[in-house]
């Protein structure tokens, strides 16, 4: 009997080691992000591309990802960011989003659309990121918590981390730390934190938070705040040892050139769903000619009332 019992209790050990597993695998995730420097002088034939694109992926279900641009860092940057759940999706999301733009526009005006963007360009660079989920504090326990937060969200505050060689261990635990101090503040914060995994020279951590508001991040709490006057001396000295530089940047979300996954869509279908530029055009067209018809004639009745007029 003891012995069945001792048994029982390691498969129960077991059955609990391989959940864990199954739910940290099934919750890795990956962010597809390109950046861009745009010149000033082409910012609006830009957009107007990014437009283009976007409705093109949305009309004929391509690629998915959310457009935002840098308001407090440098000017004119725009950055696309897709979520991804391995590597191969990648080649997946690419396939599609040609696919959607060849279908609306054909191959040639697609070929030109893209010449077109890169003129608009200073540089561009794209990056693989994987989300450290082990490090973010009260990170959303599912795709549909996390879909809730992004979508309600129109900011995003992101700190750019370089870490120095050999010193990676001992920021991840400077991360932990200020982790267990979010998860015990009130109200909870959330912060969310990735890694470069291709694209970056060296180690890079984003450290970022979402808010709906800019006035959101006033309720955020300092680090000194979090972690009390010891624990932000600790800190401090992590920090020195472990950072090469830090750059802090504010996105705002541009909703015209994104096309965000559905479950982000449908939390806030009025921000994120722009309504086609061909209906709104067709609409003021509308509204022009029934003004006109009920003020002034037409051609043919002005033609009329002239041979009408007797003949000075």
């Amino acid at each position: 009997m003891q012995r069945k019992a001792i048994w029982t209790a390691v498969a129960v050990v077991l059955l609990a080691v391989l959940a864990v597993g199954q739910a940290q695998q099934a919750q890795e995730e990956y962010l597809d992000v390109f950046t861009v420097q745009v010149k000033p002088e082409k910012r609006a034939d830009f957009d107007a591309i990014n437009k283009k694109i976007a409705a093109a992926n949305r009309q004929n279900k391509g690629d998915a990802w959310l457009a935002m641009e840098t308001v407090y860092g440098p000017g004119d940057r725009v950055t696309f960011v897709s979520t991804r759940h391995s590597y191969g999706d990648i080649e997946k999301a690419q396939g599609a989003f040609f696919e959607a733009l060849q279908k609306t526009y054909g191959k040639a005006a697609t070929d030109k659309l893209f010449q077109d963007f890169s003129q608009c360009l200073v540089s561009s660079r794209s990056e693989f990121r994987r989300r450290r989920y082990d490090l973010s504090s009260n990170a959303p326990a599912d795709a549909a918590a996390m879909a809730k937060l992004v979508g309600g969200s129109r900011w995003l505050r992101t700190t750019v981390v370089h870490v120095r060689p050999g010193q990676v261990a001992n920021f991840e635990v400077l991360l932990k730390d200020m982790k267990a101090a979010r998860e015990k503040a009130s109200p909870p914060q959330t912060v969310l934190v990735s890694q470069a995994v291709a694209g970056q020279e060296g180690t890079v951590f984003y450290v970022s938070s979402l808010q709906n508001s800019l006035a959101g991040f006033d309720a955020i709490p300092t680090t000194q705040q979090l972690l009390g006057d010891e624990g932000y001396q600790k800190f401090l000295k992590t920090n020195a040892e472990a950072v090469s530089n830090s750059e802090t940047m504010i996105n705002r979300f541009l909703a015209d050139a994104s096309n965000p996954p559905e479950e982000i869509a449908a939390v806030a279908p009025d921000f994120w769903t722009p309504k086609p530029a061909a209906a709104m055009n067709a609409k003021v067209t509308t509204g022009k000619k029934s003004l006109v018809n009920a003020t002034s004639k037409s051609k043919m009745d002005q033609k009329a009332d002239d041979k009408e007029k007797p003949q000075q």
